[in-house]
């Protein structure tokens, strides 16, 4: 790793394919997206109608409270710094800047957002923002962009689903007859493929090439979209910057526009939906762009249906959808003179409301039906130069957007995220300018459609990218296939981070990656984990879905190395509506599952005088009564301990408030290496065994940088001679002693290890005489000589907090108990050829079984229930054919 600048400690560089602190050591920066629940109002989830058009054709809708109510912000950002995350996405949609109108800015949210941001610096999070959308707008089936650019570009969303344009949650599946709590999983994301979504973004980032008469306020429709999303976001970082406490410490950079869609531009026959597997699902009905166009204009058409099952998209028939002559375009009426009484715009004579743009640029016949140019969006227009969407089109709307950003914040890391599995454009280095990220998504598309874990899976971004020439060589059968293939295609992404900077793709990578978006659905199985399924036999069982998300978060390790914020986190998830957006059910959390009758045997958290936040009131839909919270700090320095101070807080209290609530707890509270002196070339975890293993790679030029001196007198672990520390989470959840197991859930300390696991020699260090000493230990913070001959038995870290063995190569380890982090000293290597070094943690008296932490899983290990479930409805599984060890899913 090259030296770092010197400057702000906090600062965080990207360099060499990596975060970077300001003393050169390498970062991995994982958290969770807060709030999927940013997407909409508080009052006014996806499936509720009473308000929702009324408040969209004013403007008046307002996202005050997202993505925490204040008075319950310190409660829920204690409990994503207790799970270990370090880093936040923090979506904001363009809608809750400028829903008022072009131009008129909602300022009292900004300065609302900005009291969140310093909320989250008082916790120890670095935050990068998101501008958020999903297909367009909330009011095309989605979420992001402001009512007024739907009206802007022509069209009139309140006949969106009559003629299938969207598919809108609270009107699902007709005005008529609304049931949207029957909305089926990911139907949303088919709007992808239908003509609102496919025609705004055409026109957002290619209005100018495709839609030449498109002018409005005169300049072209691309323009004035481009522009003011630009501005809207712009006006953010201003008063982001204005705030003077939070950019670089705590903001350290802006995403692009989340999940950017290529609409129509590159489609290359507009009157079939192409058959190859693409990022667009396939199910329901299912329009080419030629019917859209033709049910836009409230013509009859009859459209292929799909069903989603475990073997992907079937077609299943056909659908026909009758608008009854209702438009999807505005009637010219709704302007007078060319003026919207509302928003004020000017539309230029040569665009005629009420006729399909598309039509009206000679792309197909409105009277006829007929498609006059079926491959208008494969080339530019009047010229047979293919269309390249990446470096036409986003390119230049990302490099508008980012420079209005860096008027303001001129630091930012530019986080780059191009369409869903698509490979980023060559992004030059004069606009990057040193500070930049890869932040791409990623997710099990087989779980996340089927709401099942299965026992086979694809390797869907291989087939996308054409690595197979049959479906038949993607195919992944049982649990350890499909594990490797998900960490396969997380290498294939990070791989792609060599575009930005406009490296060879054969080079390493000059910016690191970051998966944006990773996560798994909780309400898999017709919801069985609340409690809806088998008379409630499974009621609080997340047993499938902790498989499900350890296999996700597990291809962020190995040798990926990869920093990651989890989908998502919502104070507002319920087991009725989920995320309360479009039926959705990703939060890691939820009130709905916190365990009744705890509250009272939560004792209040100590917290250092130094860093009291007071009392606190707890979140709307939790019972915790508790007076404080754990507070953790961000750099190593100031988690140092003085000489002689107690410990923080009580252990137990803090792993009981860790696990209630969450979901699927042991897959993403995992242990991972913070910040690492080296690089870490490997990250290995086994939740059934809990242990984990580290290996780092340390070169002469690694040696950290310390240069503040006021750091060293009166504590403990930092001192003069010494390097700083590679700093490693350990969560409580997988390492807890039986003391601290029996103390947090009221339980016996007694059977709390999973037998069925392989523990292994419980180890001991070795004293200086070479003797063998065992050690116990009772201090939060423990410092202990680990030696090139100690490695061959481990340290034993046992108290009322943890119950580990520490094994390591070489140096030193020390034990920040009330943080839940590991400090591993060592020194960098004189010679060039540099150094492996390995470390290993494991739990020395065994995994700890779920019900140990309250979870209420009604088995460990059942694996083989897949397996047996289908090979049965086959006809193909005879009695004892299945064997009790089966690990085939």
């Amino acid at each position: 790793m090259p030296r770092v600048p010197s400057g702000n400690a906090s600062f965080i560089h990207t360099l060499d394919g990596n975060f970077v602190d300001n003393a050169g050591r390498t970062l991995l920066l994982r958290g969770v997206n807060l709030s999927g629940s940013s997407k909409a109002p508080v009052n006014q989830p996806s499936q509720v109608l009473d308000g929702f058009w009324e408040e969209a054709k004013t403007g008046s809708e307002s996202f005050m409270g997202r993505p925490l109510k204040l008075d319950d912000a310190d409660e829920h950002l204690a409990r994503l710094r207790g799970w270990g995350f370090n880093m936040l996405r923090f979506p904001v949609t363009w809608e809750a800047l400028e829903h008022e109108g072009p131009g008129k800015y909602d300022y009292e949210f900004m300065d609302y957002t900005i009291e969140i941001l310093r909320k989250c610096k008082a916790h120890g999070f670095k935050v990068y923002l998101n501008p958020h959308q999903d297909i367009w707008s909330r009011f095309s089936g989605g979420s992001g962009a402001p009512y007024w650019t739907l009206a802007a570009c022509g069209f009139n969303p309140c006949a969106f689903s009559a003629t299938q344009a969207a598919i809108i949650h609270c009107e699902y599946p007709t005005p008529a007859s609304r049931n949207p709590a029957e909305m089926p999983a990911m139907i949303w994301s088919t709007n992808y493929g239908r003509l609102i979504s496919q025609t705004m973004f055409a026109l957002f980032f290619g209005g100018s090439t495709f839609a030449p008469k498109c002018i409005i306020d005169g300049v072209n429709i691309q323009e004035y979209l481009q522009t003011h999303f630009a501005n809207a976001f712009a006006k953010l970082a201003e008063r982001v910057a204005a705030a003077g406490d939070l950019l670089d410490e705590v903001v350290i950079g802006w995403d692009s526009m989340n999940e950017p869609a290529e609409g129509l531009i590159s489609w290359d026959d507009l009157n079939v939906y192409p058959q190859q597997q693409g990022s667009t699902l396939k199910k329901g009905t299912v329009p080419s762009p030629a019917q859209s166009f033709r049910l836009g204009m409230g013509q009859v058409q009859t459209l292929d249906n799909y069903s989603f099952g475990s073997m992907g998209p079937k077609r299943d028939g056909s659908v026909t959808i009758d608008p009854n002559g209702v438009k999807a375009w505005a009637d010219p009426s709704t302007e007078p003179g060319s003026i919207h009484p509302r928003w004020g715009w000017r539309r230029d004579p040569g665009w005629t409301l009420g006729k399909c743009i598309w039509a009206l640029h000679d792309v197909w016949d409105v009277e006829s039906g007929y498609v006059l140019q079926p491959d208008y969006f494969a080339h530019v227009p009047g010229t047979e130069e293919p269309v390249h969407f990446l470096h036409a089109f986003f390119l230049p709307q990302y490099t508008l957007y980012l420079k209005a950003i860096r008027a303001h914040h001129p630091q930012a890391i530019a986080f780059v995220q191009p369409p869903v599995f698509a490979q980023p454009p060559p992004i030059p280095e004069e606009l990057l300018q040193g500070r930049a990220c890869y932040s791409t998504h990623y997710y099990d598309g087989l779980t996340l459609v089927t709401r099942h874990w299965n026992w086979f899976n694809a390797d869907a971004l291989g087939l996308i990218r054409g690595k197979y020439s049959t479906q038949i060589q993607a195919l992944r059968i049982g649990e350890r296939a499909i594990r490797n293939s998900l960490q396969t295609q997380l290498g294939y992404l990070k791989a792609d981070a060599t575009q930005l900077g406009a490296l060879p793709s054969t080079g390493p990578a000059r910016y690191p990656t970051i998966i944006g978006e990773i996560g798994t659905p909780f309400d898999m199985d017709a919801k069985r984990s609340y409690g809806y399924t088998d008379g409630g036999k499974y009621k609080g069982d997340y047993s499938r879905q902790e498989r499900a998300l350890d296999a996700s978060l597990n291809a962020a390790d190995g040798e990926n190395c990869l920093s990651w914020t989890v989908w998502t986190y919502c104070p507002d998830n319920s087991h009725l509506w989920g995320d309360g957006w479009n039926m959705e059910d990703l939060s890691l959390w939820c009130g709905d599952d916190l365990r009744a009758g705890e509250a009272e045997r939560v004792p209040a958290l100590r917290i250092p005088s130094k860093i009291s936040m007071g009392s606190l009131a707890p979140a709307q839909a939790s019972t915790l009564s508790i007076s404080t919270l754990p507070a953790y700090s961000s750099p190593y320095v100031s988690s140092s301990v003085e000489e002689g101070e107690p410990v923080q807080y009580e252990s137990a209290s803090l792993l009981s408030f860790l696990t209630n609530g969450a979901r699927a707890v042991r897959a993403f509270c995992r242990p991972w290496p913070i910040a690492v002196v080296g690089t870490p070339t490997n990250i290995q975890f086994d939740i059934s065994k809990a242990t984990f293993h580290l290996i780092v790679k340390v070169n002469a030029e690694d040696i950290p940088v310390d240069d503040d001196d006021d750091l060293v007198p009166g504590k403990k672990g930092l001192c003069k001679d010494s390097s700083l520390p590679t700093e490693i989470f350990l969560p409580l959840v997988h390492f807890a002693s039986d003391a601290c197991l029996g103390k947090a859930v009221g339980s016996n300390a007694q059977d709390q290890v999973d037998d069925s696991m392989d523990v292994g020699q419980e180890g001991s260090s070795r004293s200086a005489s070479g003797t063998t000493t065992p050690r116990a230990y009772t201090s939060s913070t423990l410092t202990l000589p680990v030696t090139s001959l100690a490695a061959l038995s481990p340290v034993i870290f046992k108290d009322d907090w943890y119950d580990i063995a520490v094994t390591a190569s070489e140096g030193r380890v020390e034990l920040l108990a009330s943080e839940q982090k590991l400090l591993w000293f060592y020194t960098a290597p004189t010679d060039k050829e540099g150094k492996e070094l390995t470390i290993e943690v494991r739990r020395s008296s065994g995994a700890i079984k779920a019900r140990a932490l309250g979870l209420g899983y009604i088995g460990e290990s059942r694996a083989r229930d897949g397996c047996a479930r289908w090979l049965e409805e086959t006809g193909l599984l005879g009695e004892g054919w299945c064997p009790e060890g089966c690990s085939i899913m």
